[in-house]
């Protein structure tokens, strides 16, 4: 009789740990898919600003610094989403590729306050086209963006909560780092003139 209840046991033990293992694999399968949307959307943002600055260079000659270092950031930014890409478990690669995304943006921003000061470039239809497909992609990034850490959250819980955390450790399932690209902009107090 004590036999049969100490198999028992050690079926259950066995039962909660496949289960267990099984779930975190989901999970994690599920943050590395919602990673995949990220890409392939920061894919068509980057593919994008090429013919965007291209579109500029005509009518901002004398701001070939602000060109160069959209150019720049996006190459970093392309090289960073590589790194991501190749191990999305990696919290590095996720944190460099935020700073990148950071840069990219910022470089952006730069150059459309500048374009402010090029009236033909604002009326120009393919830069007006381009900045519309750019905003409808920043909106996707976001989006794909809160699903990817919606995701990330949700395995992070499972593999951390008790007696998960134990199936967790014994299989080294790592935590995931979230993707958060700063907005400076958000950051800074808002001022009220009168």
């Amino acid at each position: 009789m004590e036999t049969w209840i100490i198999v028992g046991i050690v079926l259950l033990v066995v039962l909660f740990a496949i289960v267990t293992y099984n779930a975190l694999v989901v999970a994690r399968n599920r943050y590395k898919n919602a990673f995949a949307q990220i890409d392939v959307q920061l894919t068509r943002r980057y593919d994008l600003i090429p013919n965007l600055v291209d579109t500029a260079k005509r009518y901002m000659q004398h701001e070939q610094e602000t060109l160069e270092g959209v150019t720049r950031a996006r190459t970093q930014a392309v090289e960073k989403l590589k790194q991501a890409k190749a191990d999305p478990t990696d919290p590095n690669a996720m944190k460099q590729l935020g700073q990148a995304e950071q840069g990219l943006s910022g470089a952006l921003g730069r150059l459309f306050a500048l374009s402010e000061n090029y009236p033909d470039l604002k009326a120009n239809e393919n830069m007006k086209q381009l900045s519309e497909e750019l905003v409808s992609t920043e909106n996707r990034v976001a989006y794909a963006r809160q699903h990817f850490n919606d995701a990330v959250m949700a395995y992070n819980n499972k593999r951390e909560a008790f007696p998960n955390n134990l199936v967790a450790g014994m299989f080294n399932f790592k935590y995931a780092e979230l993707l958060d690209i700063e907005d400076p902009a958000k950051r800074e107090a808002v001022k009220v003139n009168f």
